[in-house]
């Protein structure tokens, strides 16, 4: 049976795990991959890239790892160029690098303010900046950036860098969309809720007495009884860069298991 995203090629802008697993990432260039894509999996680590692009060639995909850092507009330009190089074309960016950084606007050091808009924000600003010019003389492409429920909701936790940054790319998206639909360019956002990645064991389990009760205390906040997983996010992805969603642009949409419409019960 044909993928969805057969004849396209996508690149994925942090496409590795940061640790043993699935992270949203690597879990998106993967499916992107399986629905037909040809795709671009880059990290700043390559060997995360190379981890998740052997994944997609074993299963006989058409695949390239690339290294990038996304607070570099040098970096940047210098993956999409040769993405645009080694395929041809680009039809779909993916946008999902993202940093957590505790600390209120009391406690947070100005360094890791800066850092965590930088590296959550500035990503988008400069992966657009870089393929926005290819898909408007193409006259097609799609944008699919990763925000958070955080976004829309205080979620707990004392990040506010993380809520400030992630608001502004759900915002950015709707620009995005707006500005650009003359040149068929759709751009959608997605906000996880509590998604179990590596991720949230390196950067949120300090939260917590124990990694247990981390996990224990996310099942319970969602509706649905547990947290999501990468590929939750991934085939919320797959639909939003497929022509089944070709009238749909300037969505935030939760992949959430029901948090952000629920009222907390103590």
């Amino acid at each position: 049976m044909a993928g969805r995203l057969d004849g396209k090629t996508a690149i994925v802008f942090g496409a590795g795990s940061s640790g043993p697993g699935w992270g949203n990432g690597k879990a998106t260039a993967v499916t992107f991959a399986r629905e037909g894509a040809k795709v671009i999996a880059v990290d700043i680590a390559l060997p995360a890239a190379e981890e998740t692009a052997a994944i997609i060639a074993g299963e006989g995909g058409a695949v390239i790892a690339l290294a990038a850092d996304v607070t570099d507009l040098a970096s940047v330009e210098a993956a999409t160029a040769t993405a645009l190089q080694y395929f041809g074309a680009v039809d779909i960016l993916h946008n999902n690098v993202g940093v957590v950084v505790n600390g209120s606007p009391i406690d947070l050091a100005e360094a890791d303010f800066t850092r965590a808009i930088d590296i959550n924000l500035g990503s988008v600003y400069r992966t657009c900046r870089c393929l926005l010019p290819h898909f408007i003389a193409r006259k097609q492409g799609v944008i699919i950036n990763i925000a958070s429920l955080a976004a829309i909701r205080f979620v707990g936790y004392p990040y506010f860098s993380y809520y400030a940054s992630k608001a502004a790319i759900v915002q950015a998206t709707s620009a995005l969309a707006v500005q650009y639909a003359p040149y068929r360019i759709r751009a959608n956002s997605i906000l996880p809720g509590l998604i179990d990645t590596p991720m949230i064991y390196k950067q949120i389990a300090g939260n917590y007495a124990s990694i247990d009760e981390m996990v224990a205390a996310r099942n319970r906040a969602v509706p649905l009884g547990r947290m999501g997983t990468a590929f939750d996010i991934a085939h919320a992805a797959a639909f939003l860069a497929s022509d089944d969603a070709r009238f749909i642009t300037g969505i935030a949409l939760p992949v959430d298991g029901g948090q952000s419409v629920a009222v907390p019960m103590g």
